[in-house]
Order: C-alpha cells, then structure tokens, then sequence
C-alpha cells in the first residue's frame, strides 16, 4: 500500500521544463561567476584584504580566472562521458567569465600596482617571466573571448574549433604564471597543474574513445 501511494505521489510530481531547468543553470552558472567579484569587494569594503590589499586583489582576481577557466574546459569532457546535454551552454559564460576576471586582473596590476605608469609596466614584463607570460595568456584569450558568439561560430566555421583550441595553450601559460607568480606557495598551482593535465589528458583520442567504451559498457 505505501509503494503504490509513493508511485502515484512521484508520477503527480511536476516537473521542471526545460525552460526552467535552464533557467535554473543561468542562475547558478552566473551566481558561481559573480561570486568571487562579490567576496572581493565585501572585503575590500570592510578592509579584509590584509596588509597588502593590492597583492591579494591581483592573486584573487587571477586565481578565480583560473579556476573558471578551468572549469569551462571540464564542460566538454563532462559532456560526452555523462550525456550532459547543456555542457556547451555553461562552457562559454564560464570562459567569459573567467576573460573578465583577467582583465581586472592586469587592470589592478596597471592601473594600482603601477599606476598606468606604461613604461613602468612594459619593463615588468619584458624583465619578469611571470608577468611575460600572464599578458601571453591574456592575449591569446582576447581572440576567444571576441569569437565566442554564434556569428562568429558560423563566419569562422572548421578554423573556430581549431582557434578555440587555444584554451587548452591558455590554460598551461595562466597555471604557469600563477606558479611564477607566488614563487613558494606551490601548493594551490600544483593542484591546478594537475587539474589542467588530466583534462589535456581526455583530450587525447585513445583516452577518450576508452572512457566512451567503459561508459557504454556501464
């Protein structure tokens, strides 16, 4: 008796639409890429930013970069191994996102850190491989961020696959530069290196073609 009063309560149970699923995955894919931005500026409001508040707005702002960026890149893998049919739809505002916080990155790095003193900031990057490679990532990623539409998607046609590739390039340089950058603290890079090498790693045709085949097995 309790297992047919639980199957009727389950088939009345209405469903969310697809509509409102994807309404849903807006909400939370923005919420995760408004959210470091918004713990950013509550603590430099109320002056949590420590002693160096310049150095932790330009390590935050490049680290949720990272972590964005890094998870754009886990869409397509989740994609085809879980059949997950809207990794496409969250892959690109997390991207998106991940270019605004580069820019506030190199933003707080020119105009607080230097002042918008440009020569200042062009011998940093010339003399600090750190920063030499943080503005290659950058702009390598301005192209991606401008290509990213639809519109794009169509006029560039096999060449956009092939330039959004780039990420993966993007990616290696943005955990370097974060490994340069902090010098001894290895730990949170390390564990981005190894994030980034096993998605470069299903990447990999004989890898992926594996996780498909064990998937269809299960």
């Amino acid at each position: 008796m309790t297992q047919r009063i639980e199957a009727r309560t389950t088939e009345h149970r209405p469903r969310l639409s697809r509509e409102g699923r994807r309404r849903l995955l807006r909400v939370a894919y923005h919420a995760v890429g408004l959210f470091p931005l918004a713990w950013l500026l509550f603590d430099y409001w109320f002056g949590l930013l420590g002693p160096e508040p310049i150095r932790a707005m330009i390590l935050r702002t490049g680290k949720a970069a990272i972590i964005l960026l890094t998870l754009s890149l886990v869409c397509t893998p989740a994609g085809y191994l879980f059949r997950w049919r809207d990794a496409t739809t969250v892959r690109r505002p997390l991207g998106l996102y991940a270019f605004m916080y580069v820019c506030l990155h190199l933003l707080i790095f020119i105009g607080l850190d230097y002042a918008f003193i440009l020569p200042l900031v062009v011998e940093e990057i010339v003399e600090r491989r750190y920063a030499l490679v943080g503005f290659a990532a950058f702009l390598l990623l301005v192209p991606l961020a401008v290509t990213s539409t639809k519109g794009w998607q169509k006029r560039l046609g096999k060449r956009w696959k092939v330039l959004h590739k780039l990420v993966y390039l993007i990616a290696v340089l943005a955990v370097v530069h974060y490994m340069w950058l902090v010098k001894n603290a290895y730990t949170q890079p390390l564990i981005f290196a190894v994030a980034v090498g096993l998605l470069l790693l299903l990447r990999v045709p004989a890898v992926k073609q594996a996780l498909l085949r064990a998937r269809g097995r299960k």
